[in-house]
């Protein structure tokens, strides 16, 4: 990881670790992160680690990372290696857990963040995309149930309300638009809804406390630019020195999340949330439409690409969403006392430089 990448990493979680959230919950703690080096729960284990580096070795929490790719996550947690805090355990979420679970320290908090969610995988992998969010859903919620664990967070998505009619943008939590499941796309997004209706079984059948966070379009440093989604596509774009052409006429509108203010709320739901309810995490004030995104990103990089618009022609299993507009209600979060912060432009500002 660059020196740009490491400072912009430590100012953010200094942000995160402002937020007036019940930390002290966490003291001694193991907490379970599946999925461990994608770009949203690695920003919350850097937190969790670099918090400890303030606490006597008593109060301080243990990480379990769970991840596909060992090589991956050494690399991205490179930084932590040697510690006693992080421990890496390999396991594919599409898949039960490894007979060597049994040797894994209990969970006290389960943060399931395992899922294939770029839309490049959902017409090539639509079985791979499934089974993480149901399965492994599943595979978690039994150790929960088993350990008595606190809290265990499902990091759901947006893409649960489907097509809502525009009365109902911004949107809340107790609605919900249509999702044809009888479609590849839909391996996703119905994933996802079983997933949290997992969730929601084993909070009234066996007590789990269980919250599901609903992310709408999280950015920042880490993000994978081969993501396939289009913020991706214009970062690596405009770090390249390439135009950026849009395969659509970029009307597309949708409200772009930070990740710092992704991680304090996802902090928030875990610690705060109320059992068995979905929160929408996502910054309802900093939507724009697909066009302005791509301008917004070419004018902030040195190398100023023209941005050009042309019709979407889909391929190499890219599947395009149908839906127009996204936005999501926050109120329910906000009434834990979380707000986003971070517009735009300052947030695709650290992002493109967090690569350079």
């Amino acid at each position: 990881m660059s020196a740009t990448f490491e400072a912009i990493v430590a100012e953010d979680v200094e942000r995160i670790l402002a937020h007036r959230a019940p930390w002290a919950d966490l003291d001694g703690a193991t907490v379970w992160v599946s999925g461990a080096a994608g770009f949203v729960p690695a920003y919350l284990i850097e937190t969790l680690l670099r918090r400890n580096e303030r606490l006597p070795p008593g109060a301080r929490c243990t990480v379990l990372g769970l991840v596909r790719s060992m090589e991956t996550a050494q690399r991205r947690f490179e930084r932590y290696a040697g510690r006693d805090d992080l421990m890496l355990a390999h396991w594919d979420a599409a898949l039960p857990l490894p007979a060597s679970a049994h040797e894994w320290p209990a969970p006290t908090f389960v943060i399931h963040a395992a899922s294939q969610a770029s839309p490049r995988y959902f017409g090539k992998d639509p079985v791979g995309t499934f089974l993480p969010n149901v399965m492994g859903t599943h595979h978690l919620l039994e150790v929960a149930r088993r350990a008595a664990a606190r809290g265990v967070l499902f990091f759901s998505s947006s893409e649960v309300y489907g097509q809502v009619p525009p009365e109902q943008i911004p949107t809340a939590e107790g609605q919900g638009g249509f999702v044809d499941p009888a479609t590849v796309r839909a391996c996703y997004a119905e994933s996802k809804r079983a997933g949290e209706t997992l969730c929601v079984a084993y909070a009234s059948q066996f007590g789990v406390r269980t919250t599901m966070a609903r992310l709408f379009h999280t950015y920042g440093p880490g993000l994978r630019l081969d993501d396939g989604r289009v913020f991706a596509d214009f970062i690596r774009d405009a770090l390249d020195g390439r135009d950026i052409t849009l395969l659509s006429d970029g009307s597309a509108r949708r409200p772009y999340c930070y990740l710092t203010d992704a991680a304090r709320g996802l902090f928030t739901i875990l610690l705060t949330g109320v059992a068995a309810t979905p929160y929408n995490v996502g910054n309802d004030t900093a939507e724009v439409s697909v066009l302005e995104l791509a301008r917004l990103i070419a004018a902030l990089s040195p190398k100023r690409p023209s941005v050009t618009a042309q019709p979407r022609v889909e391929g190499a299993g890219y599947l395009a969403s149908t839906v127009a507009r996204n936005c999501p209600d926050t109120s329910r979060l906000r009434a834990l006392g979380w707000s986003p912060d971070i517009d735009v432009q300052t947030g695709f500002d650290r992002t493109l430089r967090s690569f350079q």
